[in-house]
């Protein structure tokens, strides 16, 4: 994080979500991927966050919810440090494959037991992208009122629309856009995670 002027070994948070304009249907469906990325200043205890997007003009939904988590690892992985995350999306299509079904593949050759494995180079892309780092993998209901996992979402909505790109990390417009919604419509904002809690999700692979 080119910014934060974060530690090795520090603990970040990352909410992520995807969209897919007509995900499924017949030509060509524009796509966004986005989230929020939160870190913990040591000596003041402020949640400092960024947000990030990218889009494709013809895309799907997994190929979106794959982008979400290569393009948040690059961003916090630019100077080298290692971290600790916290990676919260609504995509079980993330959280079970890097949990359950990565493994498997590597240790067959990156192949599935039967079929082919989709979307195969975005998810060594991924793979990558995470080595350097301890990773939770945490999955959350989507449209259920989680503020950050609800912002996300309409980050990679709006990407998708919009066709737009955040170019890097950006300082995030979280406080305001929760500020902006309607009385019910989300809850409270989930605290920053604890460091001495966390525990990450096993990796049983090595690249």
């Amino acid at each position: 994080m080119s910014r934060a002027k974060a530690k090795p070994g520090d603990l970040v948070a990352i909410y992520a979500d995807e969209s897919c304009i007509g995900n499924g249907r017949e030509g060509e469906n524009p796509g966004g991927a986005a989230g929020v990325i939160e870190w913990l200043h040591p000596k003041s205890n402020k949640v400092t966050r960024y947000d990030y997007w990218i889009s494709e003009p013809a895309t799907t939904n997994n190929r979106m919810a794959l982008r979400s988590v290569i393009e948040a690892f690059r961003e916090i992985s630019k100077r080298g440090n290692s971290y600790r995350v916290l990676f919260t999306s609504d995509s079980k299509y993330i959280v079970e494959g890097m949990t359950s079904w990565v493994p498997d593949w590597i240790a067959r050759g990156w192949k599935r037991r039967t079929g082919q494995l989709e979307n195969l180079e975005l998810w060594k892309e991924a793979v990558d992208a995470v080595s350097q780092h301890e990773v939770r993998w945490n999955w959350v209901r989507g449209h259920a009122g989680h503020p950050q996992n609800e912002y996300a979402n309409f980050l990679a909505t709006r990407a998708a629309a919009e066709l737009s790109n955040s170019g890097g990390l950006r300082q995030s417009d979280f406080d305001s856009w929760v500020a902006g919604q309607k009385a019910g419509a989300v809850k409270e904002t989930v605290p920053f995670p604890d460091l001495k809690s966390f525990q990450p999700s096993k990796r049983a692979w090595t690249i």
